[in-house]
């Protein structure tokens, strides 16, 4: 008996709960989920200052300076930022100052350098500025007080900018989950070793260590695990010390060296089949003292990382706190007719195009249906998804589609 791939997931993330979140230093967030609220313990800016190089003034004194009739000014000192020693700016003078320096006390704007004949001791001003220009005001762009950064927020370059602006050297959020991959098979051999006439490279473990760190996971990428079920158990056992979660690929299925179904199904771990095309054999459960979660995909090269887009990444998700757990699907228009067997979900490799701005998405498919075809995998950029009642699908039919290599 089979199950469906909605529900299989369902089970998954049921059995799943969100890593222990606790305050870690900024550059190791990039990519993780916020667990806070936080709110500006400072302004920003936390002063007014000067927004370019030039001479703070009364706006009073040089209201009516133009070429015709410039204003003249003695010059009362120079504030450069972060050596602010003029606090104060009597009337009828200027102050030379830098861009970011804090403006001294009764200025209210900012004559800049090209308006100016540069002077030292005093400067002629040939042009007015309006009141306040050039000057950044305390708090005009975050007040104390304000959120800067909600929980659930997946932290990217400008947050953590941010976040250091206000003060914040940590943030409480969910830690990377340490993922353990394992490729199971005597056939299998390590790239840049020979082959031999029966012997394949192991591409598995390097594709789904990549997607495990695309996903913001740390991968230990194990090596080969030979058709043994001891040798299998005995590689695993010495893995789980570092494992928040393990991934293998191969020894699923229904044949005599299947190896990791053999292995594990005394130790409870569930296997079946899903209604769905590629990856009908799947395997997950929990093992070792810790209960470390244990994903168990098909060996070949398609099946695995459908596999792993439909149910490691969105348990991948769960752990860090991140939402949507799913890929979101889009919709496109097909280019070529497509078909489909019934009764399974099937996931061709496409290839989706958008127009500039983003809508009226078209997608073709790339390569045929086999689970072994890793050319036109990597040749995708999506997956097509057909539905388990949907046989066939004319060209100009709409279909949803899993655009890969997005960040969502």
């Amino acid at each position: 008996m089979t199950i469906s791939p909605d529900e299989f997931r369902e089970r998954i993330l049921a059995d799943i709960e969100p890593m222990t979140a606790s305050p870690q230093p900024l550059m190791e967030c990039l990519g993780l989920a916020c667990a806070e609220d936080v709110h500006a313990e400072v302004a920003l800016p936390g002063f007014d200052n000067s927004a370019m190089d030039g001479y703070a003034v009364r706006y009073a004194d040089v209201a009516e300076a133009s070429k015709d009739a410039p204003v003249r000014l003695p010059v009362v000192g120079e504030i450069g930022a972060g050596q602010a020693s003029l606090l104060a700016l009597p009337a009828g003078t200027a102050a030379k100052i830098m861009t970011g320096a804090p403006l001294p006390s009764g200025a209210d704007a900012v004559v800049p350098y090209e308006w100016t004949d540069r002077g030292v001791a005093q400067v002629v001003i040939s042009e007015r500025p309006e009141e306040g220009q050039h000057v950044r005001y305390a708090g005009e762009d975050v007040a104390v007080g304000d959120p800067v950064v909600a929980r659930g927020t997946v932290l990217g370059p400008r947050h953590l900018g941010l976040l250091a602006s206000v003060g914040r050297s940590h943030v409480v959020s969910r830690p990377r989950p340490r993922v353990v991959i394992l490729s199971t098979g005597s056939e299998l051999r390590e790239p840049g070793t020979p082959l031999g006439h029966d012997s394949i490279y192991d591409g598995n473990s390097f594709l789904l260590a990549a997607a495990v760190r695309q996903a913001g996971a740390i991968a230990y990428r194990v090596g080969i695990v030979p058709d043994s079920p001891r040798e299998f158990l005995t590689a695993l056992d010495d893995q789980l010390v570092r494992a928040d979660l393990v991934i293998t690929s191969g020894g699923v299925s229904m044949g005599d060296y299947d190896v990791v179904k053999e292995a594990l199904s005394p130790l409870g771990v569930w296997f079946g089949g899903i209604s769905m095309q590629p990856g009908k054999p799947q395997g997950f459960g929990r093992v070792g003292e810790e209960r470390i979660p244990i994903f168990c995909l098909p060996g070949n090269p398609v099946s695995s990382f459908v596999s792993f887009e439909n149910f490691v990444l969105p348990a991948l998700r769960r752990l860090m706190g991140k939402t949507p757990e799913m890929r979101p699907a889009v919709t496109a228009k097909l280019t070529h007719d497509v078909r489909s067997p019934a009764g399974r979900r099937q996931f061709l490799r496409g290839d989706v195009q958008f127009r500039p701005d983003g809508t009226h998405a078209t997608v073709s498919p790339v390569g045929g249906p086999g689970s072994h075809l890793i050319g036109d995998l990597a040749s995708a950029n999506c997956l097509l998804v057909i539905p388990e009642e949907t046989t066939a699908l004319a060209a100009g039919s709409e279909v949803d589609v899993l655009v890969l290599d997005r960040e969502f």
